[in-house]
């Protein structure tokens, strides 16, 4: 059974929000809070507590100049974790910024958020981004819980339209994050420079000693290594690729 409707538990006055409780609920939750249509759709994952205020500042560029201008041109959906840190925070931020109008959703595990009349015992409990424009809210306690339901909830939105699974920085959950994009063969691009997560994953693509996990997601097909440079071209150009008709063909 999925609710209808949860927006009165949402923090975000402008959001929609759903819960749902089977990931066979989530096409016609979707459709319920106004998300249908295929539309290329871009996945974010990575750091959150772990970017550095200096790091922050530099990265705000990134999606500020390239990430978000590139999802309004697109008109597509953007997928992330939806609470208010790191790289969920730098979009929320950007799109606000320039004023976009594509649709933001986060996807969140309901026991590691913090939600009006809702008690909740996990002490690292987050806030939601107030500039997202859609909640899904997804059984869970703990952070990864959510990640196959970030995959799963892309795939359903993209549908026949292509996607991409971009990674900056990251801890383990971004680890998780991308087994899943793995799972549903999603093309992944892996921001080199980032830090943490993405350069352990571009160290095991060229060799070097690394975790089992990591070596797992190296040798995926599917995987772009993009150098984080000054004007962020490459990494602009790599999205739009592959949010292209033409590459998904």
């Amino acid at each position: 059974m999925y609710h209808p409707s949860v927006s009165n538990i949402s923090p975000i006055p402008s959001a929609l929000a759903i819960q749902v409780d089977r990931a066979n609920e989530l096409p016609d939750a979707l459709q319920k809070i106004g998300l249908q249509g295929t539309r290329p759709t871009l996945v974010i994952v990575g750091g959150a507590s772990g970017l550095t205020p200096p790091y922050l500042t530099y990265l705000e560029r990134l999606f500020e100049e390239k990430i978000a201008p590139l999802a309004e041109k697109l008109q597509a959906y953007v997928v992330d974790g939806g609470t208010d840190a790191g790289v969920m925070q730098l979009i929320g931020k950007a799109r606000l910024k320039l004023g976009g109008t594509f649709p933001l959703i986060g996807v969140a595990a309901i026991g590691t958020v913090i939600l009006p009349e809702i008690e909740n015992t996990f002490a690292d409990a987050a806030p939601l981004e107030p500039n997202h424009t859609h909640f899904v809210f997804v059984p869970g306690n703990k952070w990864g819980d959510e990640s196959p339901w970030i995959a799963d909830v892309a795939t359903i939105l993209a549908n026949d339209a292509p996607s991409v699974t971009v990674l900056i920085n990251g801890g383990a959950i971004t680890l998780i994050d991308a087994s899943h994009s793995i799972r549903v063969n999603r093309p992944l691009i892996v921001v080199a420079g980032s830090g943490r997560t993405a350069d352990r994953i571009v160290a095991a693509l060229q060799g070097e000693a690394t975790d089992e996990q990591v070596k797992q997601v190296a040798q995926f097909d599917k995987l772009t290594a993009v150098e984080l440079e000054n004007d962020f071209h490459s990494i602009e150009q790599a999205i739009a690729q592959k949010l292209s008709f033409k590459e998904s063909q």
